[in-house]
């Protein structure tokens, strides 16, 4: 069967903040891997790249799906984070 992959590239303003999700989603590698997709992750300064490889369009659309979510939500919390650090900073 054909093999379908993609590559989620991630860029955000600090290395701090591209370091707390990428380690806020890794936790997710190998978990959510199945016998139809698999997925690495590499952080390279401020970049997070995801790559993943699917045996079927349908595995690699459910992938890409969960980790774009779960990449939404770690930067969602961490921008709730800063902000309560920064509110009780002033």
């Amino acid at each position: 069967m054909a093999s379908h992959d993609a590559t989620l590239e991630f860029d955000f303003d600090s290395e701090s903040r591209a370091q707390l999700v990428t380690e806020s989603v890794a936790r997710e590698t190998g978990e959510i891997d199945d016998d139809r997709s698999r997925t690495s992750l590499d952080r390279d300064g401020r970049q997070l790249v995801i790559e993943i490889d699917a045996d079927d369009i349908v595995a690699l659309r459910a992938a890409l799906n969960t980790w774009f979510s779960l990449v939404d939500v770690a930067e969602r919390i961490a921008d709730t984070g800063t902000s309560a650090f920064e509110d009780e900073a002033r």
